[in-house]
């Protein structure tokens, strides 16, 4: 048996990574695949290429391949017929709250969302009697329980059709709350009386009785009353009278099922019965993965495409959206039916807005590379989306999130996870950000006023015009003249980077888009761009989100394939690519962001390979843009400050290296303009691109070390295997004879 066989994958799986050559799970596949399995919300921190798109993939292909197997064969309709099932009295799954989980008594009613969810019984009674049942607190958190109309909303007492006791000790009628009883909380017992003879609601604790609450208004008494609760990150557990009751009844009361069958009122709530006889709609998918850019969605469902290749039935149905792709086509694809859904924000935004895409069947909402999301602004829109998934799908399974990130310990995924997730399990496989031993990253500072080179490139080099409209003076020094210095400063330090180390290939990032159509404009005035052959020094080609998606794909495996020797690229772009074997980054902009400092220079320094990663840093503001129009930047030219309204701002890079570097708790090395790195270690002893050599330990991975035993192990069952084929063979023919 294989590892991923033993985490629980099915043999249609299995044979899926065996055909990719996945002798053994990376160690963020060990831990991820089991939780997720196991019904968990998940955390995951790792690099890019360890492995983690498998990490969640697997496990949601086999869920979902499930959960559509059963639906053919009739087992999902079961389990939503014994919900349904007005037999028994029971908490309503059709009458709930979107974050309210019922267990299959329909008895255990849990919700760990910090918001109120509340949920009704099945079935009510009405006319005469007196009526009883019991709630205990099983779990810390905030609750009401009482009785309610059909007609009320789901948080009790808020309205004028339903009575709440609360365990602030609180009674509650049309959002008034007046003191009553006392505080409850876990383990106690609320018994809920009901005495429709008189109209009254009363209330007992761990069997006392804590005296009248409520007299019912007389129109309500004409309709039937349910038992309700409502919860706040709480649970309860209730007693109809089907088993023994805690405390012993008197005056008269009855346990709800033991009700006349001319008084007992089914809940007029037919949702269950339309989940019954009712097709799930096609256009609304049970798995959602956003992901930051277009090349790391294609990369996502090429991976989905891959794994599941061997399931023949059932085999899910995967749809990329993204920008750039005829919409019809996205449209035609969600009305024939679709199962997984890889997007990115902004059209996915578009086609839920319309109606399009439906999410009330989701059972996964997985946020990949998750900080890169919510730096590119998308936070708003992941909550809105995950406010409209409900939390519980209607065969009682809760809601999974996974998310991944390759910093979570960064403060806005912390607070995310917070907010949306149900206790998830951290796979945290990075730890706190650190600098692997195989990154050499160095800072060379950029100073208009001890460098004047640029002076003479002024006018070759073309900068992002947000000094168009201020008086740039040589020899002056201005702020704002030595800000487009340090502009053209930083496109000649990147050639001088080229040159003095051989650079053949390496990425090369630029805070916006339009530093990057600069910067590959230049290189190709020079002979290089992405025309040039590959064996050009400035050989290059550009990648970013206002390239037509064929174009970014092109360029893409262009780089991949060695076609050219630099990728330009914006973070956002760039964010969760796995390109092999790079040797160098070169920062023509020090991100804001320290996590982003890291994301970037961990593209070099991989598979033990060394790497070299320079960072430009001016030594004054730079003013860039930063654009909080309408249009993003399309078509805009106001080059005045945000606080006067315009798109540019001051960029201080020597605060972020600071930063940076308490960050990392290091102070990073400087190399001088010469680009000359300091004489460490790294000096004159390794070659980037090459594997260190290997001074003292002899260390290597788990997968390097136990691979030799795995091919070993696996000749050895297939030779047992034959063995006793080949035995048994022997003996029905002895048998026969």
């Amino acid at each position: 048996m294989t590892a991923f066989a033993e985490f629980g994958c099915i043999e249609e799986l299995v044979q899926a990574v065996e055909d990719i050559d996945w002798l053994l799970p990376t160690d963020v596949q060990a831990e991820a695949i089991p939780l997720i399995l196991g019904g968990g919300d998940v955390l995951m921190a790792a690099e890019t290429g360890s492995g983690k798109t498998g990490a969640f993939c697997l496990p949601v292909i086999q869920i979902v391949h499930e959960s559509l197997r059963d639906g053919a064969s009739g087992k999902l309709e079961g389990k939503i017929k014994a919900k349904a099932d007005t037999s028994k009295w029971q908490m309503n799954v059709f009458d709930r709250g979107d974050a309210m989980a019922i267990d299959e008594s329909g008895l255990l009613c849990q919700s760990r969302e910090f918001s109120w969810h509340g949920t009704r019984s099945n079935q009510g009674v009405i006319n005469r009697g007196k009526y009883y049942y019991e709630a205990t607190v099983t779990d810390e958190g905030l609750c009401r329980v009482g009785w309610s109309t059909s007609n009320a909303s789901l948080d009790l007492g808020t309205d004028k059709n339903s009575f709440g006791f609360g365990g602030t000790g609180k009674k509650s009628f049309g959002r008034q709350f007046d003191s009553y009883g006392e505080a409850f909380g876990k383990d106690d017992v609320i018994g809920c009386y009901l005495d429709l003879d008189n109209g009254t609601i009363e209330y007992a604790k761990n069997g006392v009785y804590l005296g009248h609450a409520f007299d019912i208004p007389q129109h309500l008494l004409r309709q039937p009353m349910f038992a309700a609760v409502v919860l706040k990150n709480a649970e309860m557990n209730f007693n109809f009278g089907a088993t023994q009751l805690k405390y012993r009844l008197e005056g008269g009361y009855k346990p709800l099922c033991k009700a006349p069958e001319d008084c007992v009122m089914k809940s007029p709530n037919s949702a269950g019965q339309q989940a019954i006889s009712g097709k799930a709609q096609p256009n609304a998918p049970k798995a959602i993965i956003l992901e930051p850019s277009r090349e790391l969605a294609e990369q996502t469902l090429n991976q989905i495409r891959l794994f599941k290749k061997h399931l023949n039935q059932h085999s899910p149905r995967e749809l990329l959206i993204i920008g750039g792709m005829p919409a019809k086509q996205q449209i035609d694809a969600l009305q024939n039916g679709i199962d997984i859904v890889v997007a990115t924000p902004g059209r996915i935004d578009d086609l839920i807005g319309t109606g399009k895409l439906l999410l009330n069947q989701v059972q996964f909402f997985i946020l990949d590379e998750a900080d890169g999301l919510l730096s590119a602004g998308y936070g708003q829109q992941i909550s809105r989306m995950h406010e409209q998934i409900p939390k519980v799908t209607i065969d009682g399974k809760r809601l999974q999130m996974i998310v991944c990130s390759a910093t979570l310990h960064s403060f806005e995924v912390k607070k995310l996870a917070e907010k949306l997730m149900h206790f998830p399990t951290w796979v945290d496989l990075k730890g706190q950000d650190s600098v692997p031993e195989t990154v050499h990253h160095v800072v060379v500072k950029v100073d208009a006023i001890s460098d004047a080179s640029w002076q003479r490139k002024g006018n070759k080099v073309k900068t992002d015009g947000v000094h168009s409209n201020d008086r740039i003076q040589y020899g002056s020094q201005s702020r704002e003249t030595l800000s487009e210095a340090v502009k053209i400063l930083k496109i000649d330090y990147l050639l001088r980077a080229i040159n003095e180390h051989n650079m053949d290939r390496g990425i090369i990032f630029c805070r916006t888009k339009l530093d990057c159509d600069n910067c590959e404009k230049y290189m190709a005035t020079l002979g290089g761009g992405p025309l040039a052959p590959v064996n050009h020094q400035y050989s290059c080609v550009c990648l970013h989100g206002d390239r037509k998606p064929p174009e970014r794909r092109d360029n893409l495996q262009k780089f991949k394939d060695g076609k050219v020797r630099f990728l330009i690229c914006t973070d956002v772009a760039a964010r969760g690519i796995d390109v092999k074997g790079v040797p160098y980054v070169v920062n023509v902009t020090l991100p804001d962001e320290k996590e982003s400092y890291v994301h970037r220079i961990g593209r070099v320094g991989r598979a033990e390979r060394m790497g070299l990663a320079m960072s430009f840093v001016s030594a004054v503001p730079e003013k860039v843009w930063y654009h909080s129009c309408p249009s993003r930047g399309r078509g805009c030219y106001n080059t005045d400050l945000k606080e006067h309204g315009g798109c540019c701002i001051w960029y201080n890079e020597r605060q972020y290296l600071a930063d940076i570097e308490e960050h990392l708790g290091v102070v990073i090395d400087q190399a001088e303009p010469n680009m000359k790195v300091a004489v460490n270690e790294f000096d004159g002893k390794v070659v980037y691109g090459q594997k260190k050599i290997n001074t003292g330990s002899n260390y290597k991975g788990h997968v390097a070390v136990l691979a030799p035993s795995v091919k070993e192990l696996a000749q050895l069952e297939k030779q047992a295997q034959t063995s006793f084929l080949g035995f048994s063979g022997v003996q029905n023919t002895l048998f026969a004879a």
